[in-house]
């Protein structure tokens, strides 16, 4: 063993984060050995702090410090009017559009059936059991434009489109296989304003 156990153990530990290598994983662990002390602690106590506190959003499956996150309690957005997103993080991207007031419904995912996933792994039932009691009118299917979200999109719109609900697509401008998360919000406010009614 090259370094003392303990900030091995910090390294592997590290090392299991989504990203990071093992070069990364040591120069993390020799960052937090330089900081000071009360520094190490906040860090130490906001990953405690967040694995305690939060949890999912019961309604729309967001990000949440209790049984309904921040969008789901806003009175001032409009419920009738849904924004379906593979993750979490995808929230971030169209509300810095600063052009959406309705409420999300996070799937958690996207259909891909070669890697085992199927609309009975996302939160589709979650989603169609809100439908009536928030008398939703339109539902935008943000869900990233690559094979997947394309297959999710068109899964959706053939779920929900006999309901009477309208469902639309965020309009082109969006790259073709990128990510929401990566898009700028002028790209991304321009293809919501564009949206477009989907078709079978």
């Amino acid at each position: 063993m090259i370094y003392s156990q303990s900030v091995q153990a910090l390294i592997e530990e590290l090392g299991h984060l989504p990203g990071i290598g093992p070069k990364s994983a040591q120069r993390l662990a020799f960052h937090i050995l330089r900081i000071p002390e009360p520094d190490a602690r906040r860090l130490a106590a906001a990953i405690v702090d967040v694995k305690e506190r939060t949890t999912w959003c019961t309604r729309c499956w967001n990000i949440s410090d209790g049984p309904l996150c921040d969008f789901c309690l806003a009175p001032e957005r409009d419920p009738t009017l849904l924004c379906v997103v593979e993750d979490p993080r995808d929230i971030v991207a169209v509300e810095r559009t600063g052009g959406f007031s309705g409420r999300y419904h996070v799937l958690h995912g996207a259909i891909d059936p070669i890697g085992g996933i199927g609309p009975e792994q996302l939160r589709v039932k979650e989603l169609l059991a809100r439908l009536e009691p928030e008398g939703v009118t339109e539902l935008i299917v943000c869900t990233n434009p690559n094979l997947e979200g394309e297959a999710t999109a068109m899964y959706l719109a053939r779920l929900i489109r006999p309901l009477g609900i309208t469902v639309s697509r965020p309009a082109s401008g969006l790259p073709v296989g990128g990510d929401l998360e990566y898009a700028d919000e002028v790209t991304l406010g321009r293809a919501l304003e564009g949206r477009r009614a989907m078709e079978a």
